[in-house]
């Protein structure tokens, strides 16, 4: 079916999703139609969507001495590594698995960050016999680990240290990483320390420093609070000997996910060149690792509407999808915005509790939602483009979801929903 291109009644903070009459649509295609094709629970994503967040930072970039680098734990599947790969991002990975998902989608592994508190000897092995540009170190004893498997492989590891510099990203405690309390990073304190280590073992080669501070973070305060202690340290560890090649400024930049106000990429790009150009720092390298506002808005959850339950207290509106395939509700009491597939009248509306089949009373995906609902009626969950099928899980033998990308009127599965005999692949019985 053919559908026009204009999108009327675009849903706000989502340019790419927007209501035709009573129809949801995904770019020119109806989601009631995507999920009687592809069936439910179903991720689809936005092409456009996807791609003009991306160039929103490479215009802000432009001109200016900024790499970006794609967080991929935000959303890790291949076709939207791929997708922005094809624009030239780098990225920012945090495990083997995910490096290895960036090169098989076409990622340069010399603008790959590999990130981590936690990084095995394989990983880092893996790492730098791929070249990877830096391994981001987060304490003194991997520092040293580093150290010894690039000696055992004959090669010298190109490393940024992550500092912690105890900055409040005013977020969710869960999503907060740069206090002194979190497990990220080596504190301020000890610092120079850890550079003046660095700088004395013989396969280590300092490339830069790092700072992360959290994520969905919707002020440009917090970030600037943050520069203004690594500059500090920077003339500190330069004033020691120790040249700092880039400056690593993490993500972590939030969506609108109901009335957020977040700044655009170009408004907080601006406003860190502004403060590195006011202390004379406006020539540095500088990296970037955007992953929410990149992807966040372009992707919804569609699920299907199983029974609609009355207790004495509450309305329920039971549905397929459930926090194994959703886990942001349940971790972090997230809210997210929940859209008929095809809306109605209002004439029936109840405010329900949208809740999922797990076998867990943190089961749920909406609560006290105004909806006008029938059993069988589709629904999307919107901004679920980032940590949602990166988070998802087999809780209750339960096969993930199948992933669609949305282009203009053509729908691509990008992955298959899994099967029973997928989830028991790999296991053993035990002899008889």
């Amino acid at each position: 079916m053919s559908h026009a291109a204009s999108l009327p009644e675009t849903l706000p903070g989502h340019p790419h999703i927007a209501r035709r009459g009573a129809s949801l649509m995904i770019e020119s295609l109806p989601a009631s139609e995507l999920a009687q094709r592809f069936g439910t629970p179903l991720y689809v994503y936005s092409r456009a969507g996807i791609e003009q967040a991306a160039r929103a930072y490479s215009d802000a970039a432009r001109g200016r001495p900024l790499a970006l680098r794609y967080a991929v734990k935000a959303n890790s599947s291949l076709a939207v590594l791929q997708l922005l790969a094809r624009q030239g991002w780098g990225f920012d990975v945090v495990s083997g698995g995910e490096l290895g998902r960036v090169l098989a989608a076409g990622g340069d592994a010399a603008r790959v960050v590999f990130s981590g508190v936690g990084k095995t000897r394989d990983e880092i092995a893996a790492a730098l016999r791929a070249g990877v540009q830096c391994l981001n170190v987060e304490s003194l004893s991997e520092l040293e680990r580093v150290d010894r498997v690039a000696g055992e492989l004959g090669l010298v590891a190109p490393v940024s240290l992550r500092i912690n510099p105890d900055v409040d990203p005013r977020t969710h405690p869960y999503i907060s990483t740069g206090l002194r309390n979190n497990k990220f990073g080596i504190a301020q304190t000890q610092a120079r320390q850890a550079y003046a280590r660095c700088a004395g073992l013989a396969n280590l080669r300092v490339l830069g420093i790092d700072v992360h501070i959290g994520s969905q973070i919707t002020q440009i305060g917090p970030y600037l609070d943050a520069l203004d202690r690594v500059l500090e340290l920077v003339h500190d560890i330069e004033r020691d000997g120790i040249t700092l090649h880039h400056l690593d400024l993490g993500g972590g930049l939030g969506i609108r996910y109901a009335d957020e106000t977040p700044p655009s990429p170009g408004e907080w790009i601006d406003a860190l060149y502004e403060r590195l150009q006011s202390r004379g720092q406006g020539h540095r390298q500088v990296l970037l690792e955007p992953g929410r506002s990149v992807v966040g808005n372009a992707g919804v959850l569609l699920c299907r509407v199983l029974t609609l339950k009355d207790t004495l207290e509450r309305h329920f509106a039971v549905v397929d999808a459930a926090m194994n395939d959703l886990m942001r509700p349940a971790l972090y009491e997230a809210w997210q915005r929940i859209e008929p597939a095809q809306a109605r009248d209002g004439g029936h509306s109840r405010r329900y509790d949208v809740v999922g089949p797990v076998c867990e009373s943190g089961d749920w995906l909406g609560r006290d939602r105004l909806l006008d609902l029938r059993e069988d009626d589709v629904l999307a969950i919107l901004s679920a483009g980032a940590y949602g099928m990166a988070m998802a899980s087999n809780y209750n033998t339960r096969g993930r979801a199948a992933e669609v990308l949305v282009d203009g009127e053509q729908a691509h599965l990008i992955r298959e929903r899994e099967s029973l005999d997928d989830l028991l692949r790999g296991e053993r019985m035990l002899a008889p």
